[in-house]
């Protein structure tokens, strides 16, 4: 799925850890969906999106940086028109694009953004139950019929031997018994999970994957029900389904669901790798460390000056402050980051999962195929929907 450079790339960034392996590019703060558990088109909404210019320079910049990954999302990616152009201004720079989308894009648009180079994608599905799934969405009718479209034409469309997708699955108190059946749909159908734990903030702080809804948290009484769950995705791994997620990462979320201590940043000083790894671009172009923090004085991806700014010591220290203050996260992608750096045993296994065991994909499969597959995995596990 990586060309040479983007291998190079990433290895160089893991094992020296001076070079970004990957950036979150907030693309768009517009979304067409308001699901519970995300804030980002409140926590955005403030900013400007970047033109198609802006993106080439940052685009530029990128590639002087080493930056291995660019990560296209939003809001909803695919409410940019042009975001076939964004793909091609990065991968025509050899930076590897994932794309993350909650589905409800044309088929046009998906086909273009494939034949542009975005040949990686997640997208969101918390639940086989299209009513479960569209509460969560924010109750938008039919929501999940229209992710089920999309996973059917990113079928047809991407290539079987280049390609990689998975499902990005929330895990909250109201679909805790749906993820076991999510993650055997997508074994079936070729296609990863990758758990992300409910994130909560208040009103004054606005941080973009956390929802504003206290009563989405879990609650002691349902922290055995969640180890439980947890047990049983690691013994679904074992036994070939298709999850992405580490052994250490598993079990940090247990951490961070009962308000215990994580382990993921145990080896800096509780202290999570941006810049270093990893960091965000707002929609305007801004660096932020993450997308819970801005800095006090904007820095813009799209500057000359950006890969100076970057490689400055002091600049690197000022970020590296505001992530000492984060009491930090489960987001997925710079937990499992850090993890696969500074820990062998997760290192081994994303080796084995990119290059070495990939998954069967009996391409392409149909929207009726794949709620038939969908409808037969409810029946055979029928207790999460009594």
């Amino acid at each position: 799925m990586f060309s040479l450079t983007e291998s190079a790339r990433i290895a160089k960034g893991l094992i020296t850890r001076r070079n970004p392996v990957y950036v979150q590019f907030y693309v768009t703060a517009r979304c067409n969906l308001t699901c519970q558990q995300c804030n980002i088109i409140y926590a955005n909404s403030d900013l400007p999106e970047c033109s198609l210019d802006d993106i080439q320079r940052i685009a530029d910049n990128f590639a002087k940086l080493g930056v291995a990954i660019v990560l296209l999302t939003g809001g909803e990616p695919f409410a940019r028109k042009d975001l076939p152009e964004i793909i091609k201004a990065f991968r025509d720079r050899d930076i590897h694009v994932r794309m993350q989308t909650n589905g409800l894009a044309r088929e046009e648009e998906i086909h273009r953004a494939i034949e542009f180079g975005g040949n990686d994608i997640s997208i969101s599905l918390d639940s086989l139950d299209s009513g479960q799934q569209d509460a969560i969405n924010g109750g938008f009718d039919k929501s999940w019929h229209s992710a089920l479209r999309a996973v059917s034409l990113f079928t047809k469309y991407l290539p079987r031997e280049d390609s990689f997708a998975s499902f990005g699955c929330v895990m909250q108190r109201n679909n805790l018994e749906h993820i076991p059946d999510v993650i055997r749909f997508g074994t079936e159908i070729g296609w990863y999970t990758s758990l992300v734990p409910i994130h909560t903030t208040n009103q004054h702080q606005a941080r973009g994957f956390r929802t504003f809804d206290q009563n989405l948290a879990f609650i002691p009484s349902e922290f055995d029900a969640v180890a439980k769950l947890l047990k049983q995705v690691h013994t679904m791994r074992e036994n070939g389904y298709l999850l992405y997620d580490s052994d250490q990462y598993l079990d940090d979320i247990y951490r961070f669901v009962s308000g215990e201590a994580t382990t993921w940043r145990s080896k800096n000083n509780q202290v999570c790798d941006s810049p270093s790894l990893y960091f965000a671009l707002l929609p305007n172009g801004e660096f932020a460390p993450c997308c819970d923090h801005r800095l006090p004085v904007p820095i813009y991806a799209q500057s000359k000056s950006f890969p100076q700014h970057y490689r400055n010591r002091s600049f690197k220290r000022s970020v590296v402050d505001i992530a000492k203050s984060c009491e930090g996260c489960m987001y997925g992608s710079y937990p499992e980051i850090s993890i696969s750096s500074r820990f062998m045993a997760a290192r081994i296994q994303r080796a084995k999962q990119f290059f070495v065991k990939k998954p069967s994909k009996n391409w392409p499969f149909s929207y009726d195929d794949l709620t038939q597959i969908g409808k037969r995995i409810r029946e055979e596990n029928p207790l999460p929907y009594a």
